[in-house]
C-alpha cells in the first residue's frame, strides 16, 4: 500500500496525527508510548496491522493543541 494512510484523509483536517508502527512480538512498546502520550494529551484512535506491522493512530485535535 504506498502512499496510503492508516486513517481516512478528513482525520487530517480537524487533528494533528501520529502514527506508531511496530512488529507485532514488540506491541508492548504501544502500551508504552500510549501512556506517554495520554499525558500530553494525546489520544489512540485506531490500532490495527498491515502485513507483519501493528500500526497506532494517536490524535489531538487542533483546538486542543492551540489551548495548550
Amino acid at each position: 500500500m504506498t502512499g496510503s494512510k492508516p486513517y481516512p484523509a478528513h482525520w487530517e483536517r480537524v487533528a494533528d496525527l501520529r502514527v506508531f508502527r511496530t512488529t507485532i512480538e514488540e506491541w508492548q512498546k504501544l502500551i508504552a508510548w500510549r501512556t506517554d502520550m495520554g499525558k500530553r494529551g494525546w489520544r489512540l484512535l485506531r490500532v490495527t496491522h498491515e502485513g507483519a506491522e501493528l500500526v497506532a493512530i494517536f490524535g489531538r485535535t487542533k483546538a486542543d493543541r492551540s489551548t495548550s
